[in-house]
């Protein structure tokens, strides 16, 4: 895929950001339905999609996809809204958890599409210097949310979830690292 795609398609991966603005401004119950909405219908479009063109959604879709198989814009949404329900009694997990997955991901596939070259031991998909990139800008997200341990308790389990989850790390990442996070925070 030409780096321009995959710019497109991170632009896509960044509107994660907008439910930690919008948590202010909407109920959370109501938040998480929006979610959870967008995954359905994010999976609705891809369905319909496969047998039927459809205006401007097919063509969002087919220039964004690494291949016609490809979901990681329904796991992604699907990864915020697991995310919004585990961690949710913590929103400065949550949120962090959410920007991990959000720049994190973004970020080390840019950086690893664009210049990365040393491949990572056991996935020769991903690239140190893709994971460098991962744990340097989800730290730095994560650091507007919690404090400087936890985010890179975070970031550091967001990267590893990101380079070696045997399903899609848009399902993972959110996940494995909150996990983390919430456990630093439960044992200190």
């Amino acid at each position: 895929m030409s780096i321009q795609k995959e710019f497109l398609r991170q632009l896509i991966h960044l509107s994660g950001l907008l439910f930690i603005f919008l948590e202010n401004l909407i109920p959370f119950s109501f938040l998480i339905g929006i979610a959870f909405c967008i995954t359905v219908i994010g999976e609705l479009i891809y369905q319909i999609d496969k047998r039927k063109n459809m205006p401007i959604f097919s063509n969002i879709l087919r220039n964004c996809r690494r291949d016609k198989n490809e979901r990681g814009f329904v796991y992604f949404f699907a990864g915020i809204t697991m995310a919004m329900i585990v961690f949710g009694h913590n929103l400065a997990v949550m949120n962090a958890a959410i920007i991990i997955l959000t720049l994190g991901d973004s970020f080390s596939t840019l950086v690893g599409t664009k210049w990365g070259k040393h491949q990572l031991i056991f996935n020769s998909k991903k690239t140190w210097e893709g994971s460098l990139a991962f744990l340097i800008i989800a730290f730095l997200g994560a650091l507007t949310q919690i404090e400087p341990v936890t985010a890179m308790i975070g970031a550091i389990y967001g990267a590893i979830g990101e380079a070696y989850s045997p399903i899609d790390d848009n399902l993972t990442i959110a996940l494995i690292s909150g996990t983390f996070m919430s456990i630093y925070i439960f044992i200190t």
